[in-house]
């Protein structure tokens, strides 16, 4: 197999990095890709930084099996606590992480430079998406809100329920007095529920970091002369360490395609 055949790898602690992967077919459509969603050991983003970088290396080393020629991390709270071990790993093969891509992003889009974050806890207070938006734009106010329940409520399925929106209400309530011109969505579950925050936030443009991941991604790959020009129809595989009641419907609905080769991968 040539390196240009070679899939892209994405990985996540569950069901939000398909956002990225939708982006990437959306972008690359002649691209295979290989996703590993951790959803045993879902959230993330209240557990520490030694066992997220622990979890990280086992997911890692299981896609460099998968013949990969590039990995996307997919997960906010690994991008911030990990990317330098998942780098490690990789050796000089092209990585990219939603923080990076989000801060570009947001930078580009606020007009005021006041711009809110909301994220895990453990993304938060690594204060990652602070010092990269601040690393592009000096002038920067950021924002940040942890939201610890969110995660667990779209894994449930509870993309468009009364206590959801509650939830994101209250964590929204925090920014009121800040007037914020832009959200980050610094997590890769939060565009499930994109609509559900645009109610709750008017005004306020929101940023999703997918769809300039994806393009870094497609520039990268570009220039490495490793795009797949062959067009044929691609091979999408899904991992997950385990199959919760609702994430094959959440997936397939969101990618508006079926879910056909998802296997279960135990790992540690």
């Amino acid at each position: 197999m040539r390196e240009s055949q070679k899939a892209i790898g994405v990985f996540d602690s569950g069901v939000g990095g398909l956002t990225v992967v939708r982006a990437l077919m959306e972008r690359l459509p002649n691209e295979n890709i290989v996703y590993f969603g951790d959803t045993a050991r879902v959230p993330y983003g209240t557990k520490s930084r030694n066992t997220i970088e622990q979890f990280s290396e086992q997911i890692v080393r299981f896609l460099l099996e998968q013949n990969i020629k590039s990995l996307v991390i997919a997960c906010n709270t690994i991008a911030a606590v990990a990317e330098h071990r998942v780098r490690r790993l990789t050796g000089a093969m092209p990585v990219f992480d939603v923080i990076n891509a989000g801060a570009d992003a947001a930078v580009a889009a606020t007009s005021t430079g006041k711009i809110g974050v909301i994220a895990t806890t453990t993304t938060v207070n690594s204060n990652a998406y602070a010092r990269a938006i601040e690393a592009r734009r000096a002038d920067c106010h950021v924002f940040s809100q942890a939201c610890p329940l969110l995660v667990p409520l779209i894994e449930e399925g509870w993309l468009d329920n009364e206590v959801t929106r509650l939830t994101v209400r209250e964590y929204l309530s925090s920014f009121t007095s800040k007037h914020i011109d832009t959200l980050v969505l610094g997590c890769t579950h939060y565009p499930l529920i994109k609509p559900l925050l645009s109610d709750e936030i008017c005004g306020v443009t929101l940023v999703d970091s997918a769809i300039t991941t994806a393009e870094a991604v497609a520039n990268k790959l570009k220039n490495l002369d490793l795009l797949n020009e062959i067009q044929d129809i691609p091979d999408y595989r899904f991992f997950v360490s385990d199959i919760p009641l609702r994430f094959r419907a959440i997936g397939e609905s969101f990618l508006n395609r079926s879910l056909d080769q998802l296997e279960i991968v135990s790992l540690g």
